[in-house]
């Protein structure tokens, strides 16, 4: 079941909480979510303590300009795959100097699935100064339900990351 705008709320302000304490910030690399995961960062009151940027890079192109995600990793890979999701948080962070970084990218549907990459398909990664982290997860549901589990599992995925380094 896809999380509830209360629940995306708990996750955000935990995250909050817990760079505050730790005076890290964050910054985000979307594609499918089209920035739905900053959104729910930023609702947060004080989040510009630990948030100054976020990428909605939907398309190629913008994951090239604006990531420097390499263009033979896009046509090698496409865009919803580990290398590139991985090289859109490395990215992300790089050009924001944030310290650590979520992305996101997949197939949110109803179309654009295939064999390989149906729809639901959703790659995620989060990285920090020591490593970047990257799962693939197939998500059900129609395109609401998938993007809203994409947002909390890459909120969840960030608190893994934060009591990592605890």
């Amino acid at each position: 079941m896809a999380p509830s705008d209360k629940e995306l709320e708990r996750l955000a302000r935990i995250v909050g909480k817990l760079l505050s304490a730790r005076g890290l910030t964050v910054t985000t690399a979307e594609s499918c979510t089209g920035g739905w995961v900053a959104r729910v960062l930023t609702d947060v009151s004080g989040s510009s303590a630990w948030f100054g940027w976020g990428f909605v890079t939907y398309a190629n192109a913008a994951k090239a300009a604006m990531l420097g995600v390499p263009g033979d990793l896009l046509a090698e890979h496409g865009a919803v795959s580990e290398p590139v999701v991985r090289a859109m948080a490395e990215g992300a962070r790089r050009k924001s100097g944030a310290d650590l970084a979520l992305a996101v990218s997949g197939v949110a549907g109803p179309d654009g699935g295939t064999a390989d990459k149906p729809v639901g398909t959703v790659w995620f990664a989060w990285s920090g100064a020591q490593s970047t982290r990257s799962e693939r997860c197939q998500l059900a549901g129609d395109r609401e339900a998938i993007r809203r589990l994409a947002v909390g599992r890459a909120l969840e995925g960030l608190l893994s990351l934060l009591a990592a380094d605890a």
